[in-house]
This record gives C-alpha cells, structure tokens and sequence, in this order.
C-alpha cells in the first residue's frame, strides 16, 4: 500500500507555527517511504475562512520549506483539495449514514442545548447532546424537513461499552462511549464539521497514516465510528504531543510568538526553525542537534517520536539560528540579509513614509531601525506619562492586544478604527491612549505613524511587542487578567 500524509489546515487566521510542526513530521514520514504528502484545506468554516488566509497559509509553508506533492494551489488525481468544493460529496456521505442508522437529523434549538449543557454540568455530568431527536419516527422527520425547519445531522454513538484502537505511539487506548458526544456531522448551513469531512476526505484521498496533534485523541472514536459504518479501513493513526509553553500549557499566542511570520519577520532562517521544530518531538539516531530537512528524511523512524509535551524555548530556538547564521559563507549572509529585509518589495511601503521625513540619506536608518530590525528593550521608565499610571498602560496594551486579536484585516485604517473605538469605549482620549502604544511598538515616543508601523510591521510581531512591553511594565497576574477579562468583556458588549 503506498503512503500517503496530510495536513489540513483551515484558513481562519495567521499561519501557526504548529502547523509546520505537524507538516514536518508528516512530509519527512512521507518522503522517508517514497510516498506522498497532501495539503487540503478546511474551509468549511464560512464565516472566518478567506482567500487570503489561504493563500498565507500556502505561502508562509513554503517560506519555511514544507513542500506538498498533492493540493489545490497544484492540483492532482484526488481533488478538490478544498472542503468547500466538496459539499456534495459530504451530502452523499451524510445521506448514507442516515440510511444506516448511523446518524440522524437533530431539530434542537440553540436554547434547548444550552440549558441542557447547564443542567448538566450543574449535575456534575460531561456535557453531551441527550439524544431527544434520535428517536423520532421518520414521517416526523420528513415533514419537518419540508417545512424547512432548521436542523443538523449527528452521529449516533453507543450509550454503553468502550471504545479500543491503536496508536502508533502510545498503543492500546481505550475510551468509554459514555464520554463520546453525539456529534454533528453536517451544519444547518450544510457545510460538513471536521468529523464527518476529515473521515470522508481521508478516505478518498487513500490517506495511509494520520500524524496529528493529540488534541485529537479523545475524537477518534467518533471517527472510528464513521470508518465502521461506511465499511472502510482506518488509516493508521499517530497522535504527536502538542508544543508547551515554558509554563506546560499549550502554546498560546498570549505566552508566545505562534505565527509563522513572526519568524520569517523576526530574521530566523527557514531550516533553523524545522531542524527546532523536528528536535521537539523526534531525535536523530546519533542524538545530533543539527541537521537538514533531507537529513531527517533519511534518518526518519516515526517510533522515535517521544509522547512528552516539548516545551518551545526561544532561547533555544535563537541559539540555533545563530548557528545556521554563522554556518553561511560571507556572500550567502549578505544574500539572506537582503532577500529579508532591504528587498523593494520589502522597503516600497516604507518609502513614501519615509521620504517625507528626512533631509539626508543618513537619516533613514534612524527612522527605520525598529521596522527593519527589533526595537530597543524596554523598562517601565519607558512608560511614565503625565496623565497615565502603570496600570492604566498595562491595561491599555492588554486591552489593544485583544480588541487587535479580533481584527480579521490587518489594515492600517482597520487598525485605526479599532483602536479608536476601543479608546472611546474606555474613555481615554486618543492621543493618551496611543502613548504606550508608540513605546511598544517603537520603542520612543514619537516616530513614523503609528498604524502605518503596525501594518507594516504584522500581526504576530505587533502582538509580540505589545507582550514584551506588558513584561517591561511588570506583567499581569493570573488575578489581574482575570479582571481584566471581565472588564474587557463589558467593554466590548
């Protein structure tokens, strides 16, 4: 049987550094047997997923070296590659489970299941749909139907038993049905759920072996189910432990940089970052820290993954870079310092404002420093203001970081209106309002215009900044991000 990998990412928001973990492994599985490896998109997510998103996804991959044989930028003998261009193909799987028995139509309220959550876990119950449409008889349902009543399709699961499969990885698990939730396959709006799409694409896409985060463990008998009542083999699953924060939660953009432009931006070189990536969960058979993409490929032994949760050290990380830097010829160094940073593409947004500014040539670097390379370290001295206390600028740069975390165009004017919306709401003049905002961004209090640096600066290193900055004012206690929340939550309702 030839094998075959995936990733699936969805085009929701930035590029994350997990996904080229998790692309890493499958692609050096893959290369490693002469097989292949697939990019599909799950964009079935119709309100947040986007064509930029996707097109960011394809292009910070390859960025950082993940090269896919199959997929919808290039095409193959298994598409469509995208989700959203395979509805019917999910309407005919969804049908043919209902004839089975498999699954049913669901006619619950938004407000039923969430008074049923509550009374459940008032109860000290696992919150699970109850099953109350299950049973109804099926003129009931068809009639319904017709009269266009809202509706979605769940699996049915056992209500007694355990379930057993196997990881390639951690070997036998077994989970009891009581704690599998009756699923929704299919949406009110049609669109397939990941469960119902993943199993069905995976199958017709004759994918052999599934490498994916172990956030997925407690699903798979979900999936297991759907294998079963279609009559297909299940590939064979491997559940690779999530990357950690220093703290052992699960990386988070809030405790660390999770984009894939933050590095790219931040000057780290591709094969730095995957020989890191592929040294949290797997070690070559010589215990060698450094080597290639077509190393590890040669060397790959997936029983050599480790369960344990890496944790994601930048010091590490930026120690490792500097030995990929150093390794470089003179000739090459100046190339990657210019294919980085001084390229026209990179330099045409900052040109006019720029230009604007300034009497002589060697004034650029002054106005520029912070855009082309980090800014300065900060202290809370940074941050004295005449009419702003400590805590108000804390409270400012934890309120911009959130209200920015819900932008989905990261544009200058969206920029603005964000902020100044948020400003108004927290009864903050603007230009007192803007005054940390400038320290964190640039470290000073005045330079080029602001949301014109944050826009040209991206999402992931603006939120790094204004993490950094909230570090240099002494942090925020877990007591005092709890109010924080709430009172954002108020603010923005």
């Amino acid at each position: 049987m030839p094998i075959r990998t995936r990733i699936a990412p969805s085009p929701t928001g930035d590029p994350h550094v997990g996904t080229a973990y998790m692309a890493l492994f499958n692609q050096a599985f893959a290369n490693s047997q002469g097989g292949q490896f697939i990019l599909r998109i799950e964009d079935t997510d119709r309100a947040r997923s986007s064509a930029a998103a996707e097109e960011a996804i394809f292009q910070a991959l390859r960025w950082a070296g993940i090269e896919w044989h199959e997929g919808p930028d290039i095409g193959g003998g298994y598409g469509p590659y995208r989700q959203s261009e395979r509805l019917e193909i999910y309407r005919r799987h969804a049908d043919e489970l209902i004839g089975k028995g498999a699954a049913f139509h669901c006619f619950c309220s938004a407000e039923r299941l969430a008074e049923m959550r509550r009374q459940q876990q008032a109860n000290g119950d696992t919150p699970r749909y109850d099953g109350r449409c299950q049973s109804l008889a099926l003129a009931d349902v068809r009639a319904r139907i017709e009269r266009g009543e809202p509706h979605v399709i769940r699996l049915a699961t056992p209500e007694d038993g355990v379930c057993r499969f196997a990881d390639g990885l951690r070997g036998s698990i077994e989970i009891p049905w009581r704690q599998v939730d009756k699923q929704v396959l299919v949406k009110s709006d049609g669109f397939p759920t990941y469960h119902l799409a993943v199993v069905v694409d995976d199958h017709l896409m004759e994918i052999s072996h599934v490498l994916r985060g172990e956030e997925w463990i407690s699903s798979t008998p979900k999936h297991r189910l759907l294998y079963d009542a279609f009559g297909w083999p299940m590939p064979a699953h491997f559940h690779l432990p999530l990357l950690r924060n220093p703290d052992g939660s699960k990386l988070s953009k809030r405790k660390n940089p999770t984009g894939l432009d933050y590095y790219r931006r931040a000057g780290y070189l591709p094969e730095a970052l995957l020989n890191y990536l592929a040294l949290m969960g797997w070690s070559m058979p010589d215990e060698r820290e450094l080597f290639s993409v077509a190393e590890l490929a040669a060397h790959f032994d997936v029983q050599r993954i480790a369960t344990r949760g890496p944790v994601f050290d930048l010091a590490k990380l930026d120690w490792m870079n500097g030995q990929y830097i150093r390794a470089l010829s003179t000739d090459e160094f100046m190339h990657r310092i210019t294919a980085w940073a001084l390229n026209r593409d990179n330099l045409a947004p900052l040109a006019p404002l720029v230009q604007a500014r300034t009497e002589r040539l060697s004034d650029v670097l002054g106005h520029v420093d912070y855009l082309l390379g980090d800014r300065r370290g900060l202290s809370d001295a940074d941050f004295e203001h005449k009419t702003l206390s400590s805590a108000d600028c804390r409270r400012i740069l934890h309120y911009a970081g959130q209200r920015l975390d819900e932008l989905p165009s990261w544009q200058r004017d969206a920029l603005y209106g964000a902020l100044k919306s948020l400003a108004d709401a927290m009864g903050v003049k603007m230009r007192d309002f803007l005054a940390p905002l400038f320290v964190a961004i640039s470290g000073r209090a005045v330079s080029l215009p602001l949301f014109d640096s944050m826009a040209y600066l991206g999402r992931d290193l603006v939120r790094a900044r204004l993490r950094d900055a909230l570090t240099a004012l002494g942090g925020i206690s877990k007591k005092e991000a709890k109010r924080l929340e709430r009172d954002y939550r108020q603010l923005a309702h």
